[in-house]
């Protein structure tokens, strides 16, 4: 008995010093995350600096003010992230900033979506108006980073870097096989012939007709990269391809060779070169990061000609309402565009009567059927009252289009990915996983036949439940057509022949008159401004985001399980991601094709 307490009495111990250590630690990484989140230090800017723009970390629309997406475990420090608003806040400023003399980019790990890099190229192109300098420098270009760095006067390579250019691919993976092995059968109710969010489940390879959209996906995106490349560096696109095709870059002495870059450089030759351009006698260039400067954007350098205090009693106002994530119910968090909190920002601005126009940023892959039409309702009641313009980013797809459809005019960008009119409904019999792999057993009792469909997965659904189901499923893809064809004002049968669940570009989405116009977030304001008839508008942007405190709170649970997830998986992360998500969506679905990732 005595040796029983010894060790109940250590054990305690141990665990009582445990949580004590544990909270120390939790208290130094919140103090730290809320001082690093509450401090905004109005950044000084020196005469003769150059804007160092690197973009290495995953761009969103905006920035979140979640502190945790920000937080690096490792040294325990919040990191400085930048949204895409902010980015081309930057750039606008950056034009008139007397002491900004020209652009440095450093793009070796660019991490964001194809649209993102449309739009951040045309603010750099429009940077150059200015007639400032943009200097390009990586020891590794990836084909999307090399894409938005031939903006610059000059692109350099480290003598032993790398330049991938070799085409664009896309893959997904494939689990029919491995659900077999674990005895877990998807049963699944689609409409739509190229509605492959669902194939993961059902094949080990795509289908001939997601082939064929994927096919013409890749082809355009590369089309609309190999133009833009073309246009800035002076070779045809046949040149362009044949070089991918014979992967003719293979060391750094070809991407000279065939004109891809302009010279063979190291880090410290180049920062030379910016000490000449920028006018100064010293040895180093005076560089400042883009996410310091954000913070001197706007305040100083206000156009002389322009009378300020008419610019401090504009009150015509255009929202920005940033529609992103998997569309579900419910409110929305870092990762989820939640119906309940978009509706709520849509009545806020439709009731300001100091907002005379709308603007929805959607960048989403689509998700619940349901809160994609309640969403659509808020804006038809909204169009009503004032104008609404949608502008998409990377996606806008399946449920991104539906809550869109509606708008009086939609900007995409070229390699907006965006469509995917179709409908399914996923669900999951594990009752072969859990009777013959662990032996387990489910039983209970229903009021009626049918009573637990779509909720028990421990069965197969039966004939009369398939059915009903694919009622459901047709009835919904009939309503989703007929209000996209109301939307863009063509018949149904046109939107079924260009529906059916396939994906396009936002180049070949105008072509087919799912979107009005090519354009980014700055094109869509204007136009929401012409409609409105209104010149000089100030910008509210909405949702309102959560105080760092309160997010913290929130999402600390979710932030440390991506963390010590993604630490583990890796790069094979984003496939556990997915199939997590599978597992909490309800109902009937508009969602893009599953996991699309191009490279």
């Amino acid at each position: 008995m005595k040796q029983f307490f010894k060790f109940m009495f250590a054990s305690m111990l141990g665990m009582f010093l445990t949580v004590i250590i544990s909270l120390f630690i939790l208290i130094a990484i919140i103090g730290g995350i809320v001082s690093a989140a509450g401090s905004t230090p109005v950044t000084f800017v020196a005469d003769h600096s150059i804007l160092h723009i690197q973009l290495n970390e995953e761009i969103n629309d905006r920035a979140s003010k979640n502190p945790f997406e920000n937080f690096d475990f490792n040294t325990f420090e919040a990191k400085k992230t930048i949204g895409l608003n902010e980015i081309k806040a930057s750039l606008e400023k950056a034009k008139t900033d007397d002491k900004i003399k020209g652009i440095f980019l450093n793009l070796s790990q660019l991490q964001t979506g194809l649209a993102n890099i449309d739009e951040i190229r045309v603010a750099l192109l429009d940077f150059k108006e200015s007639g400032k300098f943009i200097i390009s420098y990586s020891e590794n270009y990836s084909q999307s980073a090399y894409f938005l760095s031939t903006v610059a006067d000059k692109v350099y390579l480290n003598p032993q870097g790398e330049l991938r250019f070799q085409g664009m691919t896309s893959q997904i993976m494939f689990f029919k096989d491995a659900l077999e092995k674990l005895d877990i059968e998807m049963q699944v109710i689609r409409h739509g012939k190229f509605k492959s969010a669902v194939e993961p489940f059902l094949m080990n390879e795509m289908s001939p007709s997601n082939k064929k959209q994927m096919s013409t996906l890749v082809h355009s995106i590369w089309n609309e990269m190999t133009a833009g490349i073309s246009a800035a560096r002076g070779i045809s696109q046949d040149q362009l391809n044949a070089i991918a095709d014979n992967i003719s870059i293979r060391l750094p002495a070809d991407a000279l060779k065939h004109q891809l870059v302009d010279a063979l450089k190291y880090e410290d030759e180049v920062m030379q070169e910016l000490v000449a351009l920028s006018g100064i006698e010293k040895d180093e260039p005076k560089l400042i990061e883009l996410s310091k400067y954000k913070s001197a954007a706007g305040k100083e350098n206000i156009d002389e000609d322009e009378d300020e205090d008419q610019i401090k009693n504009v009150k015509e106002e255009i929202a920005i309402i940033y529609a992103a994530g998997e569309i579900r119910g419910g409110k929305s968090n870092a990762e989820v565009m939640g119906s309940e909190t978009i509706v709520e920002a849509i009545k806020k601005a439709t009731k300001d009567e100091d907002i005379k126009a709308i603007v929805l940023r959607v960048n989403s892959p689509g998700g619940s059927a349901l809160a994609s039409d309640v969403m659509w309702r808020a804006i038809e009641l909204a169009k009503a009252k004032k104008p609404v313009v949608v502008s998409m980013g990377n996606l806008a797809a399946s449920g991104g289009y539906y809550i869109s459809c509606g708008a009086n005019k939609i900007f995409a960008q070229p390699n907006t990915i965006t469509g995917s009119i179709g409908v399914f409904g996923v669900v999951p019999n594990f009752k072969g996983l859990i009777n013959n792999k662990l032996g387990v057993y489910v039983d209970g009792v229903s009021t009626n036949k049918h009573s637990d469909m779509m909720i028990n997965t421990f069965r197969p659904l039966d004939t009369e439940e398939t059915v009903a189901i694919t009622e459901m499923v047709e009835s919904i893809y009939d309503d989703f057509i007929t209000k996209v064809a109301a939307g863009r004002g063509i018949t149904k049968a046109e939107v079924d022949s260009i529906g059916q669940g396939r994906v396009w570009t936002g180049i070949d989405a105008k072509r087919i008159g799912l979107v009005d116009e090519i354009g980014g977030l700055n094109d869509a304001l204007k136009s929401a401004a012409s409609l409105a008839g209104i010149e000089a508008y100030e910008i509210k942007e909405l949702p309102r985001q959560k105080e760092p405190i309160q997010q913290l709170m929130e999402d600390l649970s979710m932030e440390a399980k991506t963390y010590l997830l993604g630490e583990n998986l890796g790069s094979t992360y984003h496939y556990f991601k997915s199939l997590e998500e599978v597992s909490k969506r309800q109902g009937i679905m508009t969602r893009i094709p599953f996991d699309m990732r191009f490279y």
